[in-house]
């Protein structure tokens, strides 16, 4: 590599004018690499140099040299600069870490934001997060399907929906891929989607936005022990190949992430309620866990856990109940720390036991009947879930606020960049 010929593009990241010698930092989406400007170089290299300015975008064509004391251990001795874009000065986004900006402002200049070294660590983790992912469904045969976001109803009842002006009809914005994937058992067994999902929440938390990136899987002839195992496998492959490919980007993150041990533990609700109450927080059963519940949950569980077994009235109408009790369901949530990335569970494949909870529920069978209608045609037994991929992300880079791993995130307040 040495003294060959090369031709790099990329954005200014630094300049530095020593009087003698000028360096420049040039940065691409792989890395910088430094061009340094001897004293003997032509006066229209010097003429660039002194009009280069932070993001600017330019060309370098020139000779590589091994220097030790150089960023990865080599620099570029220029023949030729061009500038092809200029960038404004001073930019409105402070770019090097030094100064704290709050996430709003950077939230604000997002395209700015995501050229820093702590963002794109996390999008460059995010990248391989879904590389093993898609990876991991391959292997185990499941097709990856797209499913319509703009429906006709909702999609598991509640209020929390977008509408949207469908030509002379009202729609919605899709909650969930739930109704169609299951549908889709009954033809290619297994099937994933990786896709955005909308909640019209109110909530302003850390961890909520309005729209999210699901990654939904659904499985014919399992239930939901089965689907527990896919998911400690699918997750352990994602630790596997972050740890093994993204240790510079955690080194900017400053984040140590070990590979938990599979299987992950098994907590049914009734447990958790007793863990709970033994470490003075009480809930009564059947209750809904809420936030200081599981705050106080991930600091006594320090590893990924599931909750299963919840009470079949908190799940929605097509959480299958167990057999024997009833009043209990075939489901589980999916904890990393005090986050729920994931839930799922057994669906019920019985056309009158699914009316009857629709019923349960409050809502019209009616308005199901799309969905309904295939259950005559030859449905499997299945089971299936959705992980929140930017609550993993947030899990894995050890983020505070859901926004930070989103690009451009949507909440009750935000709808810009």
């Amino acid at each position: 590599m040495a003294h060959s010929e090369v031709k790099l593009l990329g954005w200014v990241e630094v300049k530095r004018d020593l009087g003698k010698i000028k360096f420049i930092i040039l940065r691409d989406y792989k890395g910088k690499i430094q061009i340094t400007i001897p004293p003997t170089s032509s006066s229209e290299l010097t003429s660039i140099f002194n009009n280069l300015s932070r993001e600017d975008v330019i060309s370098v064509s020139g000779i590589v040299k091994n220097t030790p004391q150089a960023p990865n251990g080599v620099e570029i001795i220029p023949k030729e600069i061009k500038i092809i874009n200029k960038a404004v000065s001073p930019l409105p986004l402070e770019l090097t870490g030094k100064i704290k900006v709050e996430l709003d402002t950077r939230l604000d200049y997002r395209i700015l934001d995501l050229r820093t070294a702590r963002s794109n660590a996390i999008f460059k983790i995010n990248n391989v997060m879904l590389i093993a992912i898609r990876n991991f469904f391959v292997e185990n045969d499941f097709m990856e399907i797209h499913t319509p976001k703009i429906i006709a109803s909702a999609t598991e009842g509640g209020t929390e929906l977008f509408p949207v002006a469908y030509f002379d009809k009202e729609a919605f914005l899709a909650q969930s891929p739930q109704l169609y994937k299951e549908q889709l058992t009954s033809v290619f067994e297994k099937v994933y989607e990786i896709a955005p999902v909308f909640r019209a929440e109110e909530s302003n938390t850390t961890r909520h936005l309005s729209e999210i990136v699901m990654l939904d899987m659904e499985a014919a002839f399992k239930d939901y022990n089965g689907i527990m195992v896919l998911c400690e496998q699918l997750l352990d492959r994602v630790f596997k190949e972050v740890i093994n490919k993204c240790q510079r980007e955690l080194e900017v993150l400053k984040q140590k992430i070990q590979r938990p041990k599979t299987p992950y533990r098994r907590y049914s609700y009734s447990e958790i309620i007793e863990i709970l109450t033994s470490n003075g927080v009480k809930i009564n059963w059947g209750d809904d866990i809420d936030t200081f519940a599981l705050r106080k949950l991930g600091e006594l569980i320090q590893e990924p856990y599931f909750i299963k077994d919840w009470p079949t009235k908190n799940k929605p109408f097509y959480i299958s109940p167990c057999i024997d009790h009833p009043e209990v369901s075939e489901s589980f949530d999916l904890m990393y720390g005090w986050l729920e990335i994931a839930s799922g569970g057994t669906r019920i494949h019985q056309k009158e036991l699914l009316i009857n909870r629709i019923k349960e529920k409050g809502m019209n069978p009616e308005s199901f009947d799309f969905h309904l209608k295939t259950f005559d045609w030859g449905m499997p037994p299945h089971a299936g879930c959705g992980i929140g991929l930017a609550r993993l992300l947030m899990s894995i880079t050890g983020l505070d606020n859901i926004r930070e791993a989103v690009l451009f995130p949507r909440d009750r307040y935000r709808l810009t960049p």
